[in-house]
């Protein structure tokens, strides 16, 4: 059949070359998710206290509290609000990754958990935690995330923060031989304006240049708890303009839980995670940086999981308080957790290492919980990879193909999901491995040779 048109290729040519333009520059602004391996939790601890064996020690402290108050799947499942059919399969993963791998995440903190100490402590701390990191790296001790949170651009404060900067990555080059760990990054709080993003990234800049970096070896992340991080003194979003300010160097986005509804004039006795006030800034963060393949993570629960009462000789009544308050903590770090994973928020904070059980039984229930239905899903979804789809009352189409594989690659991330349950999928390893459902589709639809 014989068509018609009315404009020529060359009279188009001008309006294609517009489209193409813009479409690169948006790939470029929006690359997508990258598919590595995001964390489930970065944990705090102040710098004086870290060591090479941090993370293995807060394991260890992780795995007491579960044999003392959850000495079996069914109490830990009622203590963190998990299904029973859920709990023997969770409590097994869990115990098994606190073996393994307890702290996936861990930020060496020269802000809030560390404290007011003079310049000549503060020195010592950044040469000495340097020291830990150098020989964690040696002996392979280090968790698979590690970085470090220096103290917010203040006028005050700005020098001291840029010289503990200045001191750590001097000495872990002088230490490691001239090298750093994987997926190292320097934490930047309390940003009130993007000239705090520019003057890091100067610095980043002095340091790669006089030590003989290469262009962008230092990243960093943004902690998001003030107002000025949402909306700037011209009511603009201020999140893009940081972000562009960072110069290709941002890895993640933090919520700052406390500190933000501090800055929202929030009483002490409502500043919570799951506050409307902070709900509302997550949702800012989520829709700046949806497509960039920076990683968003929520804040911190503090309520501790500690018991009430210390000591050998306990009474009945004193350890059925002790048990009540570890409960309580757990649950409402459970709860909190569930809140975040609901909003798309797959990485929190951990102040704690009696938090840690709970951490990773709230994010293996919840992928667990998921599987079979994404599953379904996502073998339908394979099956008749160029159609949408309908599993019950669902209905899928071509965007949904790789949100349903980053479903499973963060399961499998975090051992909440083993390579074998994803089979279910109809996937192979190899293709659950390329990350990619582009790719995947490409390759099934390749002609067979």
């Amino acid at each position: 059949m014989s068509v018609r048109t009315t404009l020529s290729e060359k009279k188009l040519s001008k309006a294609l070359d517009r489209v193409h333009k813009s479409q690169k520059e948006v790939f470029e602004l929006y690359p997508g998710d990258s598919g590595a391996r995001q964390p489930v939790h970065t944990v705090y601890g102040g710098a004086h206290l870290f060591t090479a064996e941090t993370a293995k020690k807060l394991g260890d402290l992780a795995m007491r509290s579960m044999d003392i108050y959850a000495p079996d799947a069914s109490t830990f499942a009622e203590a963190i609000g998990l299904s029973g059919s859920l709990g023997p399969k969770v409590y097994e993963r869990v115990k098994e990754k606190l073996k393994r791998e307890a702290v996936e995440d861990f930020r060496i903190d020269f802000e809030d958990g560390y404290g007011n100490r003079s310049d000549e402590e503060e020195d010592g701390h950044a040469a000495a935690a340097a020291h830990q990191v150098a020989t964690g790296l040696q002996a392979s001790s280090l968790p698979p995330f590690l970085g470090i949170r220096i103290k917010p651009l203040t006028r005050d404060l700005a020098a001291r923060s840029f010289r503990t900067l200045d001191i750590f990555v001097t000495e872990l080059l002088e230490k490691s031989g001239g090298k750093f760990p994987e997926n190292f990054v320097v934490t930047l709080p309390k940003i009130m304006d993007k000239s705090d993003v520019e003057a890091l990234v100067e610095v980043f800049e002095l340091l790669e240049d006089r030590l003989d970096l290469p262009h962008r070896t230092l990243k960093m992340e943004f902690m998001v708890e003030t107002t000025q991080s949402i909306f700037d003194s011209q009511g603009r979003t201020a999140l893009p303009r940081f972000h562009q300010a960072a110069d290709g160097r941002l890895t993640g986005a933090h919520f700052g839980t406390y500190d933000y509804t501090a800055n929202c004039d929030i009483t002490a006795a409502h500043q919570k995670m799951r506050h409307p006030a902070c709900d509302f800034a997550k949702h800012v963060m989520k829709v700046t940086f949806a497509g960039t393949g920076v990683m968003l993570s929520d804040g911190a629960t503090n309520i501790m999981p500690v018991p009430v009462h210390k000591g050998q000789d306990l009474s009945d009544l004193q350890k059925r308080d002790n048990r009540n308050a570890i409960y309580a903590a757990w649950r409402l770090h459970a709860d909190d957790v569930r809140h975040s994973l609901v909003n798309g928020y797959y990485q929190g904070w951990d102040l704690h290492p009696g938090q840690l059980p709970t951490r990773y039984g709230a994010v293996y229930g919840f992928f667990l919980d998921g599987l079979q239905p994404a599953s379904d899903r996502l073998k339908n979804f394979v099956d008749k990879a160029a159609q949408a789809t309908l599993v019950g009352d669902i209905f899928d189409d071509a965007a949904t193909g790789q949100g349903l594989l980053n479903y499973f690659l963060r399961g499998i991330a975090c051992g909440a999901v083993t390579e074998d349950e994803a089979l279910a999928t109809g996937l192979s390893l190899e293709e659950i491995r390329s990350k990619s459902f582009v790719k995947i589709m490409a390759a099934r639809r390749a002609p067979k040779t």
